[in-house]
């Protein structure tokens, strides 16, 4: 195998406990007019007043934009960009969770090119820089901190869109365990498994040849070198938290392993991209109205069931760091995690309706982006037999097939 691998992270990422309070200093650097990205909740949150009393102390003019909606609808993006125009900010900051800091990342590219964000879905489609970006995670799933991409809603095409450049990685990543100290078990349930989806995706997703140029061509090039190494940390590290942190929501160690393990699976999805779970998880949560980190979570026992041909090594890797005897052990080990940590087990628990079974597997089968980075083909007809799976419970059949 021919070492190649691809990094693309912040330009700076601060990890740790307390580390919030840095936020004013890295402010100062980047910008003199700061619009601060969050939701309704989080702005009359006592900690975030204390962070905009920071960028305040340090000479800053801040604006807080506390708009953001679950799944960042285009048109809220749209309006939050055009009513930050007369306040002219030369810096954004996205505190909050993953829509809270996918929100920041669309609104700095409509504030720095204009348009809309139907412009910039694709690959690549961000002509260039966008203004200083700071996030600040206050919740450890979506790994947005550090990945190149946005995810938005786009009730046109009903479904979720993505906008996907490496000049949307924040600038600087500020990531304070703390901050999720208050995250209820079922929030902290879905994200923590979420990330965990993202580091099992990125780690058994294709390996493509390394041909000159694959990192200019592909956002997401598939497995490598680097992302294997943050991606298998990422598994461990969220093994040995998340459930703890799930029970004991106070349980500071715990929480930050988790946190740690999803900025490393932000880190090593970013480049090496997700799967198959992704894929069909797209579909069901636009008809389920299911949180997406529910539904990767559910699905990854049945893809992994699926890819397992093709991923031998990778479960005996994974198996070793979660210290289990066997890489046999592997599926039922995840499966058994997220049911005691309240994943459904199939998705007809989420609430998809039989006969959209196959509905479903057309629409997986179309994002090609995802079911090209899966490492077991899936042609449509082995599409429904997954999904039908997945509806049923059947982790059995994708097992003999």
């Amino acid at each position: 195998m021919t070492l190649f691998g691809t990094i693309r992270a912040p330009r700076e990422l601060i990890f740790g406990s307390g580390q919030r309070n840095a936020l004013g200093k890295v402010a100062v650097k980047l910008g003199k007019r700061a619009l601060v990205v969050t939701d309704e909740r989080l702005a009359d949150d006592a900690e975030f007043r204390a962070m905009v009393a920071q960028l305040e102390a340090e000479g800053l003019s801040v604006r807080v934009d506390g708009s953001t909606l679950p799944d960042v609808p285009v048109e809220t993006a749209i309006a939050s960009a055009k009513a930050a125009q007369d306040f002219a900010p030369d810096l954004v900051i996205g505190v909050g969770g993953g829509s809270c800091l996918d929100m920041a990342k669309c609104v700095a590219v409509l504030l720095t090119y204009g348009g809309t964000p139907q412009d910039y879905y694709g690959e690549f489609m961000v002509p260039g820089p966008v203004m200083p970006l700071i996030a600040v995670p206050t919740t450890a799933g979506t790994g947005s901190e550090v990945t190149p991409v946005a995810v938005l809603s786009d009730s046109e095409r009903q479904l979720k869109v993505g906008i996907s450049s490496p000049h949307i990685i924040p600038t600087v990543s500020i990531c304070d365990p703390d901050l999720t100290l208050t995250c209820p078990p079922s929030l902290t349930a879905i994200a923590g498994a979420d990330a965990l989806t993202h580091a099992i995706e990125a780690f058994t997703a294709i390996r493509r040849a390394p041909t000159p140029g694959l990192a200019q061509e592909r956002v997401f090039v598939g497995k490598n070198a680097t992302s294997d190494h943050f991606a298998l940390r990422a598994i461990g590290l969220i093994w040995e938290g998340l459930e703890a942190a799930f029970t004991d929501g106070a349980n500071a160690e715990a929480r930050a392993k988790v946190m740690m393990g999803a900025t490393l699976a932000g880190l090593a999805f970013g480049v090496a991209g997700t799967a198959a779970a992704h894929a069909i998880q797209y579909p069901v949560g636009a008809l389920t109205n299911t949180a997406h980190g529910a539904g990767v979570a559910c699905l990854m026992p049945y893809v992994m069931a699926w890819n397992a041909p093709e991923i031998g090594a990778e479960l005996d890797q994974i198996a070793r760091t979660i210290g289990l005897k066997s890489s046999a052990e592997v599926i039922p080990a995840m499966a058994a995690l997220f049911g005691r940590i309240g994943i459904p087990h199939t998705l007809r628990d989420l609430g998809l309706a039989e006969e959209k079974i196959y509905w479903v597997a057309e629409q997986s089968c179309g994002i090609a982006r995802l079911i090209q980075n899966n490492p077991r083909p899936l042609p449509p007809e082995d599409m429904r037999r997954l999904v039908g799976a997945a509806f049923y419970g059947e982790l059995a059949v994708l097992e003999t097939n």
